[in-house]
């Protein structure tokens, strides 16, 4: 493991940027960019347009690693160059900013509540790949509905059992069970969580270091004890569905909890901005985030 960029995550401020929309996600992430699906034809024509949007926002003056700790990719973003170089060694030797790459391959359907991931049939290859490549760590999410004990344990479990191949390759994993914004029973859905991931917590080895991507909580600060435990290195928040001016207000209530936003962050962005005002937007918007995840004294 690369104790620079363990410190870097561990205690300086700034934020993790988000850059790992899947095949799911990616027309609408490019719709929000301003390219419609009548511009590009398959799989490949699409991949090949998000890596131009990620590679324009890695390489402007704005992105550096003074305000960004982390990014995390999608696995062809992972494989391919950026300045001439594979995308994580740029971010990391060009930029300062720690590289983290997306494993999970999706969701399954709705089973109590929640969606768990699908398999992830190649992750030890693929683990391997990413410790070649100089990756950090690794982000996998699951999604929460409804406040159902015997769901959110199942999303916890597999979480947790999933991170600790993880962890066994060197590298840090980001745990991410995403609660729906629009759960009618969020705040009670946060309560059950907090419970199982501190039961999972407790039950790490000293050293077994991991992250925590969460939603944003109803209550100011409902998860310090995760973000005060031994075995948490950084809890993190991502913004599902919300504004960035609304992600950045609820971020802001949360202290020592940073941003690790995608739609938030690339909001206001476009394919037909000259470089001038893209590099201004996307500054803004990182100065916005950054500002939001400063820890308080």
């Amino acid at each position: 493991m690369n104790q620079r960029q363990f410190n870097k995550v561990r205690g300086d401020d700034g934020f993790i940027a988000a850059l790992d929309q899947s095949g799911g996600s990616t027309p609408k992430a490019l719709r929000q960019y301003g390219i419609p699906e009548t511009d590009y034809s398959g799989d490949d024509e699409m991949f090949d347009r998000v890596h131009q949007m990620r590679t324009r926002i890695i390489t402007s003056p704005a992105f550096g690693g003074n305000r960004i700790l982390g990014a995390i990719l999608f696995e062809n973003t992972m494989e391919l160059k950026v300045g001439g170089k594979p995308t994580a060694q740029y971010l990391w030797e060009e930029k300062q900013i720690v590289p983290f790459l997306k494993v999970d391959k999706g969701l399954a359907a709705q089973e109590n509540g929640v969606q768990l991931m699908k398999p992830i049939p190649e992750l030890d290859a693929l683990l391997d790949r990413a410790v070649a490549q100089g990756v950090f760590g690794t982000k996998m999410r699951s999604l929460i509905t409804l406040a159902q004990d015997k769901g959110i344990r199942a999303i916890v479990d597999q979480q947790f059992e999933i991170a600790k191949r993880i962890l066994a390759k060197g590298l840090i994993p980001i745990i991410e069970p995403e609660i729906d914004i629009h759960s009618p029973e969020k705040a009670q859905a946060e309560v059950i969580l907090k419970t199982q991931l501190l039961a999972q917590l407790n039950a790490l080895t000293p050293g077994q270091n991991v992250m925590l991507k969460l939603t944003l909580p109803e209550q100011p600060d409902f998860y310090k004890e995760c973000i005060e435990h031994p075995n948490i290195l950084r809890v993190v928040a991502l913004s599902g569905g919300y504004t960035r001016a609304q992600a950045n207000e609820r971020l802001a209530q949360n202290n020592a909890m940073i941003a690790s936003f995608s739609r938030a962050l690339t909001e206001g962005l476009s394919a037909q901005q000259s470089s001038e005002a893209f590099n201004t937007m996307l500054d803004a918007s990182i100065q916005s985030i950054f500002d939001a995840s400063k820890i308080q004294p």
